[in-house]
């Protein structure tokens, strides 16, 4: 059976660099397979190779993220060396809530999050945490432990703030805490989609007045819609002097600190309370590879822990944690596995060579669009993202107006290709494009391809105008 299943993966791997880097599969067809799929399972046996074709077919009726084409949103690379290192871990299936069950796999769980806390995000000696599914529940755990240690249990007037750019996730974490809607406070940006600074300490010292307690300011190190970078020591020092958490959402941009220009441009990370990263986006892992890292992991258990009789036996040890009693899950499997192998058996410095080139991809897409007379590029890339849009002919609504619809038309253009999948964003109120290069299998040949695709379409639009 697990040579079927590793005969299939490898096939569809080799395959990869042609296949469409968009959703194949027609409507018509799609809607016939998922109505084929909701059949419930069947009382007898049935035949793995014909299940397993059911399940290529599923497969192929989805964008293809893993491929070289695929840069839209922020992609996960999907590490074959993660998939065997989480299939070993799921199917010696040992328990990773408490390091008593398992010490040696907690200690190997454990040195990834140190390794994450204090090498890549530079906080201090005894900073950890704990691996997740995805920067939206590490978020929500980063929300609850500053909610208990600035608020503790009078959280009526607890306020958050955010710029119109931080992740919804952190918005809806806050909503899951409890913090009112209208408490998570939006801050305006700087015309580089950066947080404005002074408008922040005004804010604060506003809501303030108006019997509002503010205790946390959530920065962003790499936007989701163009890799901007929030002024993090500035947050830092602002965050102190009002008494606030400060955690940073750098689930894009984290990894990027193993680089010099990244150590560069997220400086003031390490000076953040919490930090949600995923290890899936900048660090090429599988989907559902997220972490959280604090300065003080005793925090997070002062928020997380709890315990019925039930649990009597599972004692905790001062170097092992227990991360049942750092995060919202009891029930979790051993996840070090998937994020340990791969460091271990490519070293760091490949990691860090796969980020300088996705830097340098992206600078290198950002001066081959620049130069496209009907295209503006108002940002340059301070990560793997380039955001372009069509120029308008002039300054006027009207004229505006129509460069926004050009914009999506020529995106639907692009896309049709089927050798790249782009995905558009609203930004500074204006429609824009977004090439996000961060797959580890595109390199420069497909980016390449990419761009003679855009300038392309780019030029058949101004032919025809």
């Amino acid at each position: 059976m697990g040579r079927q299943v590793v005969d299939r993966i490898a096939r569809f791997m080799e395959a990869l660099p042609e296949r469409r880097a968009d959703n194949p599969v027609d409507p018509a067809a799609a809607a016939e397979l998922i109505a084929a799929l909701f059949r419930p399972p069947p009382e007898q046996a049935g035949d793995l190779t014909e299940l397993l074709g059911r399940v290529d077919q599923a497969r192929d009726c989805a964008f293809e993220t893993a491929g070289p084409g695929f840069m839209a949103g922020v992609p996960g690379g999907g590490l074959y060396v993660s998939a065997l290192a989480e299939f070993y871990a799921r199917a010696i299936n040992r328990y990773g809530s408490f390091a008593f069950g398992a010490p040696a796999l907690a200690a190997l769980e454990e040195s990834v999050l140190r390794w994450i806390a204090q090498e890549v995000c530079g906080m201090p000696a005894g900073s950890s945490g704990f691996l997740t599914t995805g920067g939206s529940l590490a978020t929500l755990s980063a929300v609850v432990t500053a909610r208990e240690s600035r608020l503790g249990e009078d959280i009526a007037q607890g306020t958050i703030y955010v710029t119109e750019y931080t992740h919804h996730s952190v918005a809806k974490a806050a909503w899951l805490a409890g913090i009112k809607r209208g408490n998570v406070r939006v801050v305006p940006c700087t015309d580089e989609l950066r947080m404005d600074l002074c408008a922040a300490s005004a804010l604060i010292r506003e809501d303030r007045k108006a019997g509002r307690r503010p205790f946390l300011l959530a920065a962003t190190a790499g936007t989701t819609v163009t890799g901007a970078i929030d002024p993090l020591s500035e947050m830092a020092a602002l965050a102190r002097q009002e008494g606030l958490w400060l955690h940073v959402d750098a689930a894009y941009g984290g990894f990027f600190r193993l680089t010099s220009r990244g150590r560069q441009r997220l400086a003031g990370l390490e000076q953040a309370d919490s930090i949600a990263l995923d290890p899936h986006k900048s660090l090429f892992l599988p989907f559902g590879t997220g972490a959280l890292v604090v300065r003080e992991p005793a925090l997070l258990a002062a928020a997380h822990a709890e315990r019925g009789s039930y649990m009597q036996d599972a004692q905790s040890t001062e170097s092992l944690p227990n991360y049942s009693d750092l995060s919202p899950e009891l029930t979790r499997e051993v996840r070090g596995l998937r994020v340990w192998l791969p460091l271990h058996l490519h070293g760091v410095a490949a990691f860090r060579a796969e980020l300088d080139e996705k830097l340098d991809l992206a600078e290198q897409a950002h001066r081959r669009l620049a130069a496209v007379p009907t295209l503006e590029l108002p940002w340059a890339p301070e990560l793997s993202t380039v955001a372009f849009r069509v120029r308008p002919r002039d300054a006027s609504p009207a004229a505006v107006a129509e460069a926004d619809q050009a914009t999506v038309e020529l995106l639907q253009r692009i896309n049709s290709s089927g050798r790249v999948f782009l995905m558009s964003a609203v930004a500074g109120g204006r429609q824009i494009i977004r090439v996000c290069i961060l797959g580890h299998r595109t390199h420069q040949d497909r980016v390449a391809e990419a761009l003679d695709i855009i300038v392309s379409a780019a030029t058949e639009r101004r032919t025809a105008a």
